[in-house]
């Protein structure tokens, strides 16, 4: 499994253009701009985990799937850019902000209600133009060794305040940690954040990736970083070489640092293949693609047709995460903040 620093800030639409997304998976990038039959998927979420879904559900239906690999910005720009041309039937993220960006530009085609009826309303937006299809939930890493228990922050908010000071870290940059910055701004308030942010650029480390930052933690480098928990649980489930000296701190009480995240999937209003592309999508959230997320590697939280995640993970009932509408989100917004904090 590869994980990847996901920006969510400072691509401009015209270097986006110029990255020359390819193609993958079943078919070449050639074969599926001359495919009618072939669904086009723009995907966000990890390779292996969309390369299975894609598998199983051609297998089931004998639709022919393509995909195309990017980051959350990367894909959300790319779209909004070709507008009503895009070849793109389906959009897949790792988080909720990319999908809302394209959601406010008019992009997207309602959910069939068969497939919103297959996921809680708390793991979709209240627009009902795009759904969740998999969760992951905010996590303080803390090296063993350095950190008890009873020295954990009890709260995301705590890491502003001096004690932190050069003790903790983040990827500032990625996707991941923009989403949970974005969950401060709509949970506590921009002057809250405007704080938090000021001090996290005081106390903490930016290090490039959440794999990297873990493994500061693990080697001793630094206390403590904020990541998703799947992180921990990927390493886990290898070597344990960058997490055996590793803890994972649950903020919990609806705490900021207890947000869990939505990773989306949605129906471009522009596709021409509607009826296969909402199929895709029902079949993603139903219970073999939620199945998926069960017994794969991926580590990802089920949240559809009432499959229970990973019996590893902790389960998504006993996060306390607070209540936060990922229609609500403002990527934008939380880019505007972060730069003026000089951590972008």
């Amino acid at each position: 499994m590869t994980f990847r620093p996901r920006a969510l800030a400072g691509l401009a639409l015209a270097a986006v253009a110029a990255l020359g997304l390819s193609a993958c998976g079943g078919s070449s990038a050639n074969q599926s701009s001359q495919d009618p039959n072939t669904l086009v998927v723009y995907n966000a979420q990890h390779e292996t985990l969309t390369k299975e879904w894609i598998d199983q559900f051609t297998a089931e239906t004998g639709i022919k799937v393509d995909y195309r690999q990017g980051d959350d910005s990367e894909m959300s720009n790319q779209i909004i850019q070709e507008g009503a041309n895009s070849p793109a039937d389906v959009f897949l993220t790792e988080n909720s902000p990319a999908m809302t960006q394209v959601e406010n530009a008019g992009l997207f085609a309602e959910i069939d209600a068969a497939t919103a009826a297959q996921v809680p309303a708390q793991y979709r937006p209240s627009t009902n133009k795009w759904t969740g299809i998999a969760a992951r939930s905010t996590v303080f890493v803390y090296n063993k060794d350095k950190v008890s228990e009873a020295q954990l922050p009890k709260s995301l908010l705590d890491l502003q305040n001096p004690e932190w000071k050069g003790r903790w870290a983040a990827s500032p940059s990625g996707a991941d940690f923009q989403a949970i910055v974005s969950a401060l701004l709509e949970t506590k308030g921009e002057d809250a954040t405007k704080a938090w942010l000021a001090g996290m650029k005081e106390n903490a480390k930016a290090y490039k990736g959440n794999v990297t930052a873990m493994k500061a933690v693990n080697t001793g480098e630094i206390d403590g970083a904020v990541i998703y928990h799947y992180y921990y649980y990927g390493d886990q489930a290898k070597t344990g070489e960058n997490s055996n000296k590793v803890g994972l701190h649950y903020f919990k009480n609806q705490d900021p640092g207890a947000f869990v995240s939505i990773s989306g999937g949605g129906v471009l209003k522009s596709s021409k293949h509607q009826e296969q592309a909402q199929a895709f999508l029902k079949f993603i959230t139903g219970k073999k693609g939620q199945e998926v997320l069960q017994k794969g590697t991926s580590f990802e939280y089920a949240v559809g047709s009432g499959v229970p995640s990973n019996e590893k993970l902790v389960p998504l009932a006993d996060l306390q995460a607070p209540v936060v509408d990922p229609a609500k989100l403002n990527s934008k917004k939380v880019a505007e903040l972060m730069t003026q904090a000089g951590l972008l």
